[in-house]
Parts: C-alpha cells; structure tokens; sequence
C-alpha cells in the first residue's frame, strides 16, 4: 500500500502543531487576580504580535506538509 505522506511530510506536520501549540502557550497570562482591577500586561508584545505570528507560522506549515508532493526521484529512492 503506498501512501501519500513521506517522513518528511509527517515532521513539518508535527513541527507545525508544535508551532501552534506554543503560540497558544506563549498567549497564556497577562491576567489580573482581582477583577476589579485592569492589568495593562495583557497587551504586550508577546501577546499581540508574536503569539498570534507563531500560530500562524504553524498553519502555514500544516498546510505545506499537506500540499507538499515529494520529487518522484525521492519516492523511488526510499523503496
């Protein structure tokens, strides 16, 4: 049975969801323990632009482990 994934297409897929694993992670916090009070930490650079970058990062990587086709060269030399 051949399939249509490579090695190669299965660690951009993983490294893409590690990718948006962190950028969920790296969105965490910035709360403030008593509600009445605001906590300007929320919108930092972290939160607002480099989380949001990372998770994109790592759809597009999904994406081109999805649509990626290896060389047919590639494909006859691992058989």
């Amino acid at each position: 049975m051949k399939s249509t994934f490579t090695k190669k297409n299965y660690y951009v897929l993983v490294a893409g969801i590690a990718l948006i694993i962190l950028g969920y992670v790296l969105m965490i916090g910035g709360g403030s323990d008593d509600p009445n009070v605001f906590n300007p930490e929320i919108f930092n650079f972290q939160r607002i632009t480099l989380a949001p970058m990372v998770c994109l990062i790592g759809f597009v990587s999904i994406i081109v482990a999805i649509m990626w086709r290896p060389k047919t060269e590639e494909v006859e030399a691992t058989k």
